[in-house]
């Protein structure tokens, strides 16, 4: 009995090391297995994550060279559109000017105290497209001794007319009484004439009539229509002393 006793003693020991054992090893394998299931979801997070972060930084370094380039686009475009504009209103300006209107600057005194020294005048180029000058218009042209030059006048004598000065007064075609003239800055003096004008031709002279280089001196005394460039039509400069032209 003494033995069986020994035996059945050294058997449950055995037995219960056994469990012991077999629990820790099946615990161990669990939470090695858990422990490699956990490694492996947080490692794959990470490279995910990783990778996420890549693509984020890439696609944010796309995106900031887009816009680079479209700001680019965008100031080359704004840049054209300004030089676009200033060629188009430079043409625009120098178009008008040379078709539509004569810009001029009075340089002598002879038309004072209609238009002073230094004033500016707009002319307009198509005032005589589809009529002739009329008498007392104040016309700009070419000077006829010095076609570089641009003059500026009043028109006396018309075509075909007979134009003469006696003591200060005009007569045109023989006439005893003397054209009601505009008025001058002072009396006219001395005598000139008569001219006759030609056909599509005109007898010009400044309101500053003694003090005005007009067809009274010169070599070609008269302007023809091909000369005349445009029919002043008001003064614009000084603008304090802006005016219609009559």
């Amino acid at each position: 009995h003494l033995q069986l006793r020994c035996f059945r003693m050294l058997y449950l020991s055995l037995f219960s090391e056994y469990m012991f054992f077999q629990s820790f090893l099946q615990s161990f394998y669990s939470q090695k297995f858990f422990f490699f299931v956990f490694s492996s979801r947080d490692f794959y997070a990470m490279i995910t994550e990783s990778a996420f972060d890549r693509n984020e930084v890439s696609f944010m370094n796309i995106r900031h060279k887009r816009k680079e380039k479209e700001e680019s686009v965008s100031t080359a475009r704004e840049l054209f559109q300004w030089v676009a504009a200033i060629v188009a209103a430079v043409l625009i300006a120098l178009a008008i000017d040379n078709f539509v209107i004569v810009n001029a600057q009075i340089p002598s005194g002879s038309m004072e105290n209609t238009i002073m020294t230094g004033d500016r005048v707009i002319g307009n180029r198509f005032a005589y497209s589809f009529s002739d000058p009329q008498r007392f218009d104040i016309i700009i042209f070419r000077y006829p001794d010095d076609e570089r030059q641009l003059f500026i006048k009043r028109i006396i004598g018309l075509p075909g007319e007979t134009v003469e000065i006696r003591d200060g007064k005009i007569y045109l075609n023989g006439s005893d009484e003397p054209l009601e003239d505009v008025q001058t800055k002072e009396t006219m003096v001395g005598s000139f004439g008569p001219y006759t004008v030609p056909e599509n031709s005109y007898f010009v002279m400044g309101d500053n009539r003694n003090d005005s280089k007009d067809s009274r001196y010169w070599t070609n005394t008269f302007v023809t229509k091909d000369e005349i460039l445009g029919k002043a039509i008001f003064r614009y400069w000084p603008i304090s002393e802006f005016k219609i032209l009559e």
